[in-house]
């Protein structure tokens, strides 16, 4: 451990603070805490017992950057729990209400521990001026200078830019008594010729050697006390000053060496430690700034904005911002004082856009930084000029990559022209080493550029002409790994998305290179014909749809017939899935399906008819839907592949489903459900998982058959089953389909809206627009019929009239009835009724007969607000009650039950309401904590008392 001269340690506790060396320990060893929270910890225990104004505190900590308290509150939160202070009667640091915080600690002042040198302590020599401030390298400054207490050599390994010089010089400063002011800094960035390592050593340590070889003389200078020797920039010189180093650390046993480079040395003895990149804030669309200030990378930008600019207060909107310019420049210290210096004269937002180009690696920094660390190409070009051809060359051909890639992909695309695969790893592994690439990724290995070293190689790439030829071998390497994709249906989706969904940005990349001026349209389009199952398994429908058109446009009228059934194929899917009532989705399929037919291509006829019978679906045609799913069934009859069969069941039990038949469409449902067990691939023309998505149409029957219990379970099982598939598209369809309606119908309204607003943050997390419109208009039906019909009538009227025609796909139904009856409820029977009326027709027009029972049930519910419409009323509800008999629909017939008893009662006609009430109840075994079954149940005992 490092002695702490003249700092007089705060004792607290199990704690001990030293102000000056910025050091806290808990029961003698160090205690890690973020330098912010360490601030203010030394600014309170200086102040013991005194209330210190919020505002005098962030003053003090964040000095000319203004921040709002929540940054305050997040750094105090964070020293509690470092503290363990986070019980409810604080020990240390209390909160002061409307005023500020006091350490409150019972605290002893230590007496200074003496000091093993002269008090007269020489200056550190040639060691430069230190930062005024560090910021998110205080536990990294901690570390390393503790480490040397226990480690004699020690070297900082790191990319340009990334703050290993400021680190050293810092770490120097705080060690400097330890060693009686005996710490040299030795700059190998100007040296160019590695014979002068030891006199440049010799020079920074102020000597005079006119030996030829003044290695003894150093070592006889350095042996003579305590000494800190920091190698700066060292990447160039390694091969002859590793073994100085090995040499001087073995004989002068006082002596500490810590390095910079952007490799280690390899040699014995040497502790590495590598420094990564500031920590930015996530990609997320909810970051305010009290957040994104959280974030090192974030306050370093915002603090050199200050320095530069003058006061600087980061806004609402601009906070998303800087946390996407420091996501982009990787947390790389250099990047983010150099894009900051531009903020005066572009702008936050200009200076965003600035970063796509190579001038911004032409950016200057501060006129006394050494020439390399003035530029980031400057620091760039120092490691590039360092490097071997070979491992020249394989950087620039990695430039093509975006994003992580596989070393398998790069030994493909980057090999030839005079590189193996085997010398291209090998470069790989090389340029690892010298922090150029980095790895990625913790279950499979993959390697990564950050972008400005990526923006870098392209540049050279360019100049030497070399980007047409890497650009279309990482293309065709990409159309090639995703034609085995597609074949590859046994891999459980998860999995499949952990190898396939990481190429996304590559595919994109890929595409955009050869749909461009420089690219090879045809190589496009087997590209994006290859990729639509990664669009699809990854619910991207709105990118599979314009990928998809660029590439037909490309095709012409001339091109390969089965490349357009494939294109054709993916459009169609990607319109009736992303945009549900499109209307130019059956006539793209329509030709899918005429391609097909003159191709004899079974996979393609059966996705063709598919997706016509879902189009009917969106498009309320369920008669014609069914007579679809027949044809599908016959074309799927011969097929040796098991799950055409399956998918044949499963269309005709929706369709029957929806069109009112629930005893039939149960019998295909549990065809498909007792056969899941033999499904040992997935299907090949289905974008959905067929387990999970059987299961959320089954529990909607079984609970419209009245069998609750069942219907209920499956759905819990159901939305787990979804979650850990990891299908955005099928989770949707998880919670809207079964998990959001069978609460709502149970009365259980906490499940209804817990399910709602998951299904609105994912459907919105993934851009799935459909899913999202519903769940909107769904969760205003909950607050309405939790009873505040004046939040909830008007907030689900204005989202079903948001929702457009998409009011016309099946699952609004529901939410059209509740709006009417919402109405009723508001005392506007006449508008409500107005409104049955529309909906009614339309279900007669479409044969759309599932949800018909609970329509004229709410229709009569209206009548009966009107004084004229008893007689009328009685008729709809037993009409309501004679066609949920018919379908089977036995939740249905207990609704007209209970409507049908309260009408009677209120009659005087009591054992008529009784009847009716026991004669549906005594056959339905399951539901008895739904809301209708509770009622039901009450009425009985009301009746029979």
């Amino acid at each position: 451990m490092p002695d702490h001269n003249e700092d007089s340690a705060i004792s607290f506790g199990p704690f001990r603070l030293f102000p000056k060396s910025r050091l806290l320990e808990k029961e003698g060893s160090p205690l890690h805490v973020g330098g912010r929270a360490l601030d203010i910890l030394i600014f309170l225990a200086e102040r013991p017992g005194e209330v210190v104004d919020k505002r005098e505190l962030v003053k003090r900590i964040w000095a000319d950057v203004n921040v709002d308290e929540g940054s305050l509150r997040f750094h105090v939160a964070a020293l509690r729990k470092a503290l363990g202070d986070t019980g409810k009667s604080a020990r240390y640091v209390v909160n002061v209400p409307g005023r500020g915080y006091c350490f409150v600690a019972s605290l002893a002042q230590a007496a200074p521990p003496v000091a093993p040198v002269s008090p007269d302590v020489a200056p550190p020599r040639s060691l430069p001026v230190q930062l005024a401030k560090m910021i998110g390298r205080e536990e990294v400054i901690e570390k390393i200078s503790n480490g040397l207490s226990l480690y004699r050599f020690m070297t900082v390994v790191g990319p340009g830019g990334i703050g290993k010089t400021a680190v050293a010089v810092t770490v120097g400063h705080r060690r400097s008594q330890d060693f009686g002011g005996r710490v040299f800094f030795v700059d190998f960035g100007p040296l160019r010729d590695a014979s002068h390592i030891a006199t440049t050593i010799a020079s920074a340590l102020g000597l005079t050697i006119n030996a030829e070889d003044p290695t003894p003389a150093l070592l006889t200078f350095l042996k003579t006390g305590p000494a800190l020797l920091i190698f700066d920039s060292c990447e160039h010189v390694l091969d002859d000053l590793a073994p100085l180093v090995e040499r001087i650390v073995r004989e002068a046993p006082q002596l500490r060496v810590l390095a910079t480079s952007r490799e280690s040395f390899r040699s014995e003895g040497e502790r590495i430690f590598r420094l990564f990149p500031l920590d930015c804030p996530p990609e997320r669309k909810d970051l305010d700034v009290a957040e994104v200030l959280t974030y090192p990378a974030a306050q370093l930008f915002v603090e050199r904005i200050a320095q530069s600019s003058g006061p600087f207060q980061l806004s609402a909107e601009e906070a998303p911002l800087v946390a996407s310019i420091c996501r982009r420049l990787d947390g790389i210290a250099l990047a983010i004082e150099l894009a900051a210096g531009r903020v005066n004269a572009y702008g936050i937002a200009g200076t965003a856009s600035l970063l796509d180009s190579r001038f911004s690696l032409q950016w200057r920094g501060r006129r006394t930084a050494v020439p390399r660390h003035q530029t980031l190409a400057a620091a760039l070009d120092w490691s590039y000029d360092l490097l071997p051809a070979a491992e020249s060359a394989t950087l620039r051909r990695l430039s093509v990559f975006a994003g992580p890639f596989a070393p398998e992909a790069a030994a493909t695309v980057a090999a030839g022209d005079g590189l193996s695969a085997s010398e291209t790893l090998e470069a790989i592994d090389s340029l690892v080493t010298k922090s150029l690439i980095s790895p990625s990724g913790s279950r499979t290995l993959r390697y990564r550029l950050l972008d400005t070293t990526r923006t870098y190689a392209h540049g050279k790439l360019n100049e030497l002409g070399e980007t047409r030829q890497f650009a279309r071998r990482h293309a065709e390497h990409f159309r090639d790994f995703f034609q085995r994709a597609e074949a590859d249906t046994s891999t459980p989706l998860p999995e499949w998305l952990h190898v396939y969904g990481a190429e996304l940005d590559n595919v994109r990349a890929a595409l955009n290179w050869a749909f461009g001026p420089d690219g090879d349209p045809a190589l496009g389009i087997a590209l994006t014909a290859a990729a639509v199952t990664l669009w699809v398994r990854l619910s991207l429908f709105a990118e599979c749809r314009e990928r998809t058109r660029t590439a037909l446009a490309a095709l012409g009228d001339g091109g390969d017939d089965r490349v357009r059934m494939q294109l054709l194929s993916a459009l169609g899917w990607s319109l009736m899935y992303g945009e549900g009532r499109a209307r130019e989705a059956r006539p793209i399929l329509e030709t899918t399906l005429e391609l097909a037919d003159r191709l004899d291509d079974k996979d393609f006829r059966l996705r063709a008819l598919w997706g016509l019978c879902i189009d009917q679906f969106n498009n309320g045609q369920f008669g014609k839907a069914r007579a679809l799913a027949d044809r599908f069934a016959k074309a799927a009859a011969n097929s040796p592949d098991k799950s055409d069969l399956m998918l044949g069941d499963r269309l005709m039990a929706v369709a029957l489903h929806y069109l009112g038949d629930q005893n039939d469409a149960r019998e295909h449902i549990d065809r498909v459900n007792a056969s899941l067990h033999v499904l040992a691939e997935k299907p090949k023309i289905f974008p959905l998982d067929l387990r999970i998505s059987t299961q959320y149409f089954r529990a909607r029957i079984l609970w419209l058959q009245g069998l609750a219990d069942q219907a209920q379970a499956l759905a819990a099982r159901n939305i787990e089953e979804g979650l850990a598939n990891g299908h955005a598209l099928t989770f949707c369809s998880v919670l809207g389909q079964a998990a959001c309606p069978i609460a709502f119908w149970a009365g259980d309204f906490d499940a209804a809206e817990r399910h709602g607003t998951e299904l609105l943050e994912h459907a919105e997390r993934h851009a799935i627009r459909l899913w999202g419109l519903w769940a909107r208009a769904f969760n205003a039906a909950v607050v309405a019929k939790r009873g505040d019909i004046a939040t909830g009538l008007p907030l689900l009227r204005e989202e079903l009239n948001r929702a457009g025609d998409a009011r016309f796909l099946p699952r609004f139904l529901p939410l059209l009835g509740e709006l009417a009856a919402c109405f009723g409820e508001a005392n506007q029977a006449d508008r409500g009724l107005e409104m049955i009326e529309d909906i009614l027709a339309r279900c007669n027009d479409r044969q759309e007969r599932w949800y018909l029972p609970e329509l004229i049930r709410i229709k009569a519910e209206l009548m009966l607000k009107q004084t004229k419409g008893l007689p009328a009323a009685e008729a709809a509800f037993r009409e309501a009650m004679d066609i949920a008999t018919q379908q089977g629909a036995r939740s249905w017939e207990l609704r007209c039950a209970i409507s049908i008893a309260r009408f009677r009662l209120g009659q005087g006609r009591d054992a008529e309401a009784l009847e009716v009430l026991e004669t549906v109840c005594r056959p339905l075994t399951e539901g008895s904590r739904t809301a209708d079954m509770r009622e039901a149940q009450g009425l009985i005992a009301q009746l029979r008392s």
